[in-house]
């Protein structure tokens, strides 16, 4: 009984490890033989990722993450994500590659594999109407400021300047809350904030104070993806290198951030 018991044990354990060998399999080659590249990206942050006319996702961030799928030779889908649920998407397997405007933090490189070198990056500011004359971070002191759930910058502005953070899911109801005049300011990345206020409908509306926490962003894919991390790092040198990133940014609208051509300079 003991032989056949262990016999049982054993064959289970076979059972087993195949199995968790199967489910560990190598993400480049389930991407390859799904034929699909699924990634998440924003859409709701012009011009990184937002809607065009017809509903389909556009932007600086799903070009690159086009660049990745045909370099696989597959197609690619988008998938909408927001801060605050990025990173789960990617932990739960619902996305194999998050390219999403993800400030580069170290608590975060615990959660999900953020690839080097950084192939973005961008400071904190607020959007607010001209009018209210804003100067200094310590005028918001005590004023109600959009956020967005999950973003960093939330608690140094609530924290460090008195704000009342009103935290919304997404830009959408921020900028509509801000509008409507619920929110004196929202806070943001300054590189959002400068595309909005070249919107005519935000004539009204500037970028006052001067920018903080100037941060990399990172893309990523999940821990222990080893693989993929090491293509998507040769792939973000060579975007510094070619200059694709300046180039998107030209595209979009976006005068080219001194992030973009420092990597430019260090890569070509």
């Amino acid at each position: 009984m003991k032989l056949k018991t262990l016999k049982t044990i054993a064959a289970a354990c076979v059972i087993a490890g195949i199995g968790m060998s199967t489910a560990s399999a190598d993400i480049l080659d389930t991407i390859k033989e799904r034929g699909k590249l699924i990634v998440g990206v924003k859409a709701d942050y012009v011009p990184y990722g937002f809607l065009d006319t017809s509903g389909a996702i556009i932007g600086i961030e799903p070009e690159l993450a086009k660049d990745v799928a045909d370099k696989l030779g597959v197609e690619i889908e988008y998938v909408p994500v927001v801060s605050s649920n990025r990173m789960q998407f990617l932990e739960q397997g619902k996305v194999d590659l998050m390219i999403a405007t993800m400030t580069d933090k170290p608590d975060r490189r615990k959660v999900v594999n953020i690839v080097d070198p950084n192939y973005y990056s961008s400071g904190t500011n607020v959007l607010s109407l001209k009018k209210l004359g804003f100067k200094n971070w310590d005028d918001l002191d005590g004023k109600p400021v959009c956020g967005i759930q999950g973003a960093f910058y939330n608690k140094a502005t609530s924290q460090q300047y008195g704000a009342k953070i009103v935290a919304f899911k997404g830009t959408a109801e921020a900028y509509a809350a801000l509008k409507s005049g619920n929110c004196a300011a929202f806070v943001y990345d300054d590189s959002a904030i400068v595309a909005k206020t070249q919107d005519d409908a935000w004539s009204d509306y500037e970028m006052p104070l001067p920018t903080i926490d100037d941060a990399p962003w990172g893309l990523a894919v999940q821990l222990g993806e080893d693989a993929f991390a090491t293509l998507m790092s040769e792939m973000i040198v060579d975007w510094h290198k070619t200059g694709r990133i300046l180039e998107l940014e030209t595209k979009y609208g976006v005068a080219n951030t001194p992030f973009a051509e420092a990597m430019h300079e260090k890569h070509k």
